[in-house]
């Protein structure tokens, strides 16, 4: 029997592969990297219910304009004349709308709630691996009247559709995070979202695919597709070829370039982050995102990670200081008392997110195929969705019914090709 091959390793693959196997599927992964580090490890790792609102929203874009002119600021497009990036402009420009958000509201929040509650079924299953699952909520900190208006109108959107969200006062904010003084105006909290170590993970899930039989073989470029009818029945790459049962793209920002070599559009562009450690030295306490300045913080025992930005620029994992800069300058403003030393270049990660026009992942089958899937642009939530996503693949795959509210027409692979 022909593996199912799934290109891409990152969590959002490994996840996928994880749930094929329970199914007793041979699986084999190709990745263009090693296994060791890629967009799912420096990240942020928080686990998010509360981010319903896609990043192509009402506001997004006269925010964005004006960020633009600032080489700190948290959201940047690298001008440049492309035809796919003005085109993905004009995707996004068309989708920033209230019509577009309302309909990606519940169904966000529901594949979200699901994706947490397979994590929890993870770590049940589990119980010997820790990757630092912490399930203490989200704080929202917020310094400025504006913010301040936008977070309790997010508040109560939340809680319209069935989250618990609390607005909090500087004082009850306080009592969260009680080792470090905030300064804040207050804060919004989301008690049922979480955070996670994303190395300890990437790398546990890791473990768990090569001692369940799942084969994966790094640094293998694919290169083409052969096929026959509406199947894609061999992998061309720089190391060889392979023969597949199934195929399923799971390769992040670099999935538009295969889907295009298959013969269908996947718009998606890469939108670069940064991320480095600090010593815990004052024990933070809460996962956190500073949010006039739109950097997370996510502590764990011994360090904590901060981290932001949104670089639309061409895949590389070059390192802009000023980016970084924007980042670190930001920290003290929240935290007066915190010590933070600038990290070193070579102690800075980054990593491309995948990020489609409208904000929503594409998942499912592709358009002209039988047998090929794709599990793709979850822009800054591919930790959250991974486990929902990778579920939900393999759900389509077997023939297993999918429940409608969780896949949505929003999720559609095809939605660019109509």
């Amino acid at each position: 029997m022909m593996d199912t091959v799934i290109v891409g390793g990152g969590i959002v693959g490994l996840f996928t592969a994880y749930y094929l196997q329970k199914k007793g599927i041979k699986v084999t992964i190709i990745d263009k990297g090693n296994f060791t580090e890629s967009c799912s490890t420096g990240n942020a790792g928080m686990i998010v219910p509360s981010h319903i609102v896609p990043l192509a929203s009402p506001g997004m874009i006269s925010k964005g304009i004006g960020w633009m002119f600032s080489s700190k600021s948290p959201f940047y497009i690298h001008p440049r004349l492309d035809k796919e990036l003005i085109k993905w402009c004009y995707y996004f420009y068309k989708a920033s709308n209230v019509s577009q958000v309302s309909k990606a509201v519940p169904v966000l929040k529901d594949f979200s709630l699901q994706s947490k509650a397979l994590y929890l079924d993870f770590q049940t299953e589990h119980a010997q691996l820790d990757f630092s699952l912490q399930p203490k909520g989200l704080l929202m900190l917020y310094q400025s009247k504006a913010a301040e208006v936008e977070e309790t109108a997010f508040a109560s959107l939340a809680q319209k559709s069935g989250l618990n969200a609390e607005i909090l006062s500087k004082e009850e904010a306080q009592k969260l995070e009680p080792n470090q003084e905030l300064n804040i105006r207050g804060a919004l909290y989301f008690p049922d979202d979480a955070h996670l170590d994303p190395a300890k993970l990437y790398g546990l899930l890791k473990t768990v695919l090569i001692d369940s039989g799942v084969r994966l073989i790094p640094e293998t470029v694919v290169t083409g597709f052969e096929k026959w009818g509406r199947k894609v029945n061999k992998i061309i790459s720089d190391k060889g070829s392979f023969t597949c049962n199934n195929l399923i793209i799971c390769t992040g920002a670099w999935s538009g370039a295969l889907a295009k070599n298959l013969g269908f559009t996947l718009p998606m562009i890469g939108g670069k982050g940064y991320s480095f450690l600090q010593p815990n030295l004052s024990n933070l306490k809460q996962a956190t995102i500073l949010t006039e300045a739109k950097v997370t913080q996510s502590p764990y025992a011994d360090f904590v990670r901060f981290g932001g930005t949104m670089e639309i620029s061409k895949p590389n994992t070059e390192i802009n200081l000023n980016r970084v800069q924007g980042i670190f300058s930001s920290i003290q403003k929240y935290y007066p008392g915190l010590s933070v030393v600038f990290p070193e270049k070579k102690a800075i990660w980054s990593g491309i997110r995948p990020c489609s026009p409208d904000g929503m992942p594409y998942i499912g089958p592709a358009p002209g195929y039988d047998n090929v899937w794709v599990g793709a642009g979850h822009s800054m939530m591919g930790v959250s969705l991974a486990p929902a996503t990778g579920k939900m693949l393999t759900d389509l795959l077997v023939g297993k019914k999918v429940d409608p509210v969780l896949h949505h027409m929003l999720f559609d692979v095809d939605r660019y090709n109509k």
